[in-house]
């Protein structure tokens, strides 16, 4: 079973934990053992690193794109939330 306790890790330790993998030639696999963190999180981290400035996989999104989803998704939601309300307070023909 899992722990009840997840660890967080700082920006920077990701960063230079992606940073070790690029330079050292080493599996992210063993990179990972070495810093004691699980393989699955760093590769996680890669992938996402990867993304960022648009070099991920093909129809893979950036990190500046999903903000930007993000950010529409919240706006659509309330913009449907403020119809919803002007359409109950039009007075019925």
């Amino acid at each position: 079973m899992g722990s009840k306790y997840t660890k967080r890790y700082t920006e920077e330790f990701k960063r230079d934990a992606i940073a070790l993998v690029d330079s050292s030639g080493k599996t992210v696999t063993a990179v990972a053992r070495e810093l004691g963190i699980s393989s699955e999180s760093l590769r996680g981290w890669y992938r996402r690193a990867e993304a960022a400035p648009g070099e991920g996989a093909p129809g893979e999104l950036t990190s500046a794109e999903r903000e930007e989803l993000r950010r529409l998704r919240r706006e659509s939601r309330e913009q449907q939330q403020t119809i919803e309300i002007l359409k109950k307070r039009r007075p019925s023909s």
